[in-house]
């Protein structure tokens, strides 16, 4: 399995030689942030599917500075975090909501944005500032508890695949003596 993976993933020599990265050369290049086995790959996977539900552009970001943080493969933790894109984000961040509204104990349904009104852009505007507070505090939580449940059911499935992927490669090698 480790070899499937290593074929596409990055080489660490081309980080040395990005002039762009040469100045965070020695946080970078720790070779466990590119070394790939059981544990590094299920702290990536958690990292990665935490930081997958962080808004914009700063996904990758997110993984980049956790897998810094807890010394884990890198790339992988970069890679994990595309499980969100513009046809999964609506469904996450809705179970999102629901999720913290559950928390949190909200008891009242989903209420709609309000429709746009080009002719009263400051009625409308103020309208949606109030829609946005009230669906901000269940969606705040839910996020979070959202991104801990992905982390940690990834975490533990990855850690049980390579565990069940290795004992099976075991067997074979023993039927084969």
């Amino acid at each position: 399995m480790r070899k499937h993976l290593k074929k596409y993933l990055p080489d660490p020599s081309a980080i040395s030689e990005n002039r762009w990265l040469r100045p965070f050369h020695d946080s970078l290049l720790h070779p466990r942030l590119w070394h790939l086995n059981r544990h590094s790959a299920a702290g990536a996977v958690a990292a990665g599917l935490a930081c997958g539900l962080i808004p914009g552009p700063f996904q990758m970001l997110g993984a980049a500075l956790c897998a810094l943080l807890f010394r884990v493969n890198l790339p992988l933790a970069m890679f994990v975090t595309l499980y969100t894109n513009p046809f999964t984000i609506v469904p996450l961040y809705l179970l999102a909501y629901e999720l913290g509204r559950l928390v949190i104990g909200d008891g009242s349904h989903f209420i709609a944005p309000p429709e746009f009104a080009l002719g009263h852009l400051a009625d409308w505007s103020q309208a949606m500032l109030g829609w946005m507070a009230g669906v901000g505090k269940p969606l705040g939580i839910g996020l979070v508890v959202l991104a801990a449940s992905l982390a940690v059911l990834g975490y533990f499935a990855v850690k049980l695949a390579w565990r069940l992927y290795l004992v099976a490669a075991w067997r074979r090698r023993q039927l084969r003596s």
